[in-house]
């Protein structure tokens, strides 16, 4: 299905035909840190890939949390314990990247806790071919130990960020691709 030639899907277009010049097939993860869980900027990306041609996977950060108790073991939460202990990479990398990477029939999960709910969802396993995409958002995505398993990277500059966040993880000299966002019809990049 052809989207519309809006500015923002041009945009977007451009930004995937860069992606692909490097990454023409295989497995690609492209992360998107905009401080959201559900990100516009990643649906939309997403979209335009499937639009593309590509089978197009989409997960959030904020599907891969851990509980609130866990998080509150040693008192209440901070910002830096937040930062810390917030999120269950474990688990992120044990039933999404490392199958998702693998290739073949391995299952994947692209969710694995509902934060609200405070509980661990229940497992819904995917696959895909060999050539496919994974866009996955959320906040802190290009913290140190992170960065590098995606195969790119994409900060949106206008988005709210820790100052912990900033500090130790330098996200603006650690994006691949720097995107302003703040005006949704006419994202570009900075």
């Amino acid at each position: 299905m052809m989207l519309p030639p809006t500015p923002r899907v041009q945009f977007l277009r451009g930004l995937i035909g860069d992606l692909r010049l490097v990454f023409p097939v295989g497995r690609v993860v492209v992360a998107v840190d905009g401080g959201l869980t559900g990100s516009p900027f990643a649906d939309d990306l997403a979209a335009v890939f499937r639009e593309a041609g590509a089978d197009t996977f989409r997960a959030s950060l904020g599907d891969f949390h851990h509980s609130r108790a866990y998080r509150t073991r040693q008192g209440p939460e901070t910002a830096e314990s937040y930062y810390r202990e917030g999120y269950d990479y474990v688990t992120l990398r044990r039933v999404l990247l490392d199958p998702y990477r693998m290739g073949g029939s391995t299952g994947f999960q692209t969710a694995a806790f509902d934060e609200e709910r405070d509980r661990p969802v229940q497992a819904r396993w995917l696959t895909a071919g060999r050539d496919a995409v994974l866009v996955i958002d959320g906040e802190f995505a290009l913290r140190p130990e992170l960065r590098e398993i995606w195969n790119a990277s994409i900060l949106l500059v206008n988005a709210p960020q820790d100052s912990v966040y900033l500090e130790d993880a330098r996200p603006l000299e650690n994006a691949d691709i720097l995107v302003d966002d703040s005006e949704p019809a006419l994202p570009f990049r900075v």
